[in-house]
């Protein structure tokens, strides 16, 4: 096998492998699923920032040494990190709060500068993340602001890569591709090159549920904006690089369904993908079902799902976002968050260290651990608990969990009516839940509030 030799990470952007799903049900139609996962920098938008950063210097637009401003909701500002750092560019990100940790982790490991603005507001306010990055750009001096979503080297990069890639694997007989909108870049680029060298390809959008594009597509108006937790596609404006009039098919996408439509993309194919990613892969089934005659269909692994690790591959994130619940029992066991029973509870023993609560409490981000005997709880620890022991003293972090630990534990059977449970939440305190003498788990006023908002969406 002849291996090849690259002398810069950016030589690894594109030319990402074409696969096709065989386990999932396609209908009588062939999917395919470009892995832009496998780009350096884990998604499509490696492709793009190297595309605009490039242009940009060829413009004289970015000085050595420069500063780079992005508004981006993860990938984009990714691509643009590992760009950024190969040329020596100081780069700002400014991001929306509900990205993923990770994706903010793996930035700032980059060495970019994160700001995390409102996610709930729309285009105009102050706060909105692509406002306050031109704003931030108008007021530093020497910043250029790349605008992905008026950037023409963003559609640039899928127009004479993406486009001409794909049209090469699979010999020029692609009837159609299914889509997301971010920016615009993608669909926009695509469409510019197929409608060139392949004019009976059809275009198909993914639309998260709750963003306008869909109805744009479907009625040429659009009204209010809802929400959505899928990250990197899905509008409240219609960017202007989208070219959505080229569209006559929209899918709108619940979160449920694009999430446990990754995780399933990952269990059977063994592609781990992200959020947007079960969007795309969502629509593209549906499409591919609803023919009557065989097509063969392209969609994207658009980004890695190592990135949404602690979101929706983790099962008590998707429980406390109501996305996946647990058969419900009728008591107080419907309100624990983490059960014992599954391995979720983290605990703490009598003779464990301060230091290693501490340890476990921020490795957690838990604010108090059930202390546990021979499977029975005999008390609990807190933060106040290790803040009035350790008192300033660093040694005194050797202590015991039975010196501090609070020996008075409200236990509730979870057969016991749910007004004692508030009686204990009244009185600031956190409620163990049993089976008779087994464990179960605990309940806060968090996992309450929790449950009942679940039982509403449910």
């Amino acid at each position: 096998m002849v291996m090849s030799l690259f002398h810069s990470v950016s030589d690894l952007i594109g030319h990402t492998p074409l696969l096709q799903l065989h386990k999932l049900d396609t209908g009588p139609c062939s999917l395919f699923l470009k892995l832009e996962n496998q780009n350096p920098g884990g998604s499509i938008k490696d492709r793009v920032a190297l595309s605009m950063i490039n242009e940009a210097e060829r413009q004289g637009k970015l000085a050595p040494g420069g500063t780079i401003i992005e508004a981006t909701a993860g990938n984009t500002g990714l691509g643009l990190a590992l760009i950024a750092a190969q040329k020596n560019y100081r780069l700002i990100l400014v991001v929306p709060d509900k990205m993923s940790r990770e994706k903010i982790f793996h930035l700032r490991a980059l060495g970019a500068t994160v700001l995390l603005t409102r996610s709930d507001v729309n285009k105009g306010h102050p706060a909105y993340y692509q406002d306050y990055a031109r704003r931030l750009a108008d007021e530093t001096p020497g910043a250029f602001y790349i605008d992905q979503f008026n950037n023409d080297a963003n559609p640039l990069a899928h127009a004479t890569s993406t486009a001409p890639e794909l049209y090469q694997q699979l010999e020029g007989d692609i009837d159609a591709i299914v889509v997301g909108v971010g920016s615009g870049g993608t669909l926009g680029g695509l469409q510019a090159w197929f409608a060139e060298h392949s004019p009976k390809t059809e275009f198909i959008l993914a639309d998260p549920a709750g963003s306008i594009l869909a109805d744009q597509v479907d009625t040429g108006r659009y009204g209010e904006t809802g929400s959505w937790l899928v990250e990197g596609i899905g509008e409240d404006f219609i960017p202007p690089l989208a070219r959505l009039e080229g569209v006559h098919t929209a899918y709108r996408v619940s979160d449920r369904e694009a999430f446990h439509t990754a995780r399933q993309l990952l269990q059977v194919e063994g592609v781990l993908a992200g959020s947007s990613t079960g969007t795309l892969l969502s629509a593209a089934l549906r499409y591919c079902r609803a023919q009557s005659r065989p097509k063969r269909v392209v969609t994207f692994a658009c980004d890695s799902g190592n990135k949404y690790l602690s979101k929706m591959f983790n099962d008590d994130w998707m429980r406390q976002q109501g996305l996946i619940a647990r058969p419900e029992q009728g008591d107080l066991s419907d309100f624990i968050a983490l059960r014992h029973d599954e391995g979720a509870t983290v605990t703490a023993a009598p003779d464990d260290t301060l230091a290693a609560v501490f340890t476990r409490m921020r490795l957690y981000d838990i604010s108090q651990l059930p202390v546990l005997e021979d499977g029975r709880v005999v008390g609990i620890v807190d933060e106040w608990d290790l803040i009035r022991h350790v008192q300033g003293d660093r040694q005194r972090f050797s202590l015991p969990v039975s010196e501090a630990m609070s020996r008075h534990v409200e236990t509730l059977d979870k057969r016991a009516p749910e007004s004692e449970l508030q009686a204990i939440l009244d009185r600031g305190l956190v409620a163990v839940i049993a089976d008779n003498t087994r464990f179960l788990g605990l309940v806060t006023r968090s996992d309450v509030l929790t449950a009942w908002r679940n039982r509403v969406a449910q």
